[in-house]
């Protein structure tokens, strides 16, 4: 089967292709497998992969605006290699269910970028880009990372202000100057995760863990949600003994 604009392929193993400005725009790609490739400046454009694997991959300057991939893996067999973007556009790109344990997400766009259930384990966030300018002065941010596993992650200055991140776990993560502001973080779990300089006014955080989360290190906190429960768990972080009436 040829790799071709809007080609339907499954159970192909494409590891001995030649990915590099490979257009595949449209394309449907079930059950199929690649293996270290470099995938370099390939049009992806709109192409669905529904349980694909892709091992020891990486992605550089591809664009994969608005395409969708569903049960795929991007891990290695021991799960401790990930997948690679680089310099890449991913704007408006779907993972669901996916495997991207300890990928690396480097100088990417991702505006709009949803990712539901997956494991992030580990992963990487580097100088991405979650904004789009509609002008001079109006940039708006945009993205979901929603149910995902994202322990031990490092999204050190990462800017997803105004994003959805509900039910997801940061335990361990790094979030170290992470600009967090008005976005949904309820359900969340930040035991032992590190948020120094982390800006999360506005931000809901209702039903969240805050184990540890200490709000003398973070660099903003008005107008932050919290439930009535919660507030023992962030007194005791700052050093303030609770006892009930």
């Amino acid at each position: 089967m040829k790799l071709e604009p809007g080609a339907s392929i499954a159970g192909i193993d494409f590891s001995d292709d030649d990915w590099t400005d490979l257009d595949i725009t449209g394309a449907t790609l079930r059950d199929c497998t690649v293996f270290d490739a470099i995938i370099s400046g390939a049009c992806l454009e709109e192409a669905r992969f529904m349980n694909c694997r892709f091992v020891r991959c990486r992605f550089a300057s591809v664009d994969l605006r608005n395409a969708s991939f569903e049960g795929c893996s991007f891990a290695d067999d021991q799960g401790h290699k990930g997948v690679q973007f680089a310099f890449s556009r991913l704007d408006m790109a779907r993972f669901a269910r996916c495997d991207l344990s300890f990928a690396a997400l480097d100088r990417s766009d991702l505006y709009g970028i949803e990712m539901e259930t997956c494991n992030l384990r580990g992963a990487v966030f580097t100088k991405v880009d979650f904004a789009r300018a509609f002008g001079r002065k109006l940039i708006k941010y945009a993205g979901a990372i929603k149910g995902c596993n994202l322990e031990l992650a490092d999204l050190t200055e990462v800017r997803m202000p105004d994003c959805d991140l509900n039910s997801s776990s940061f335990r361990e993560a790094v979030l170290i100057d992470a600009d967090l502001q008005g976005a949904d973080l309820r359900g969340c779990d930040f035991i032992q995760a590190l948020t120094a300089g982390a800006k999360l006014a506005r931000a809901d955080l209702r039903g969240a863990e805050l184990g540890g989360l200490n709000l003398m290190e973070l660099a903003s906190v008005s107008g932050m949600m919290v439930s009535m429960d919660q507030q023992y768990q962030l007194l005791t972080a700052m050093g303030v003994d609770v006892y009930p009436e």
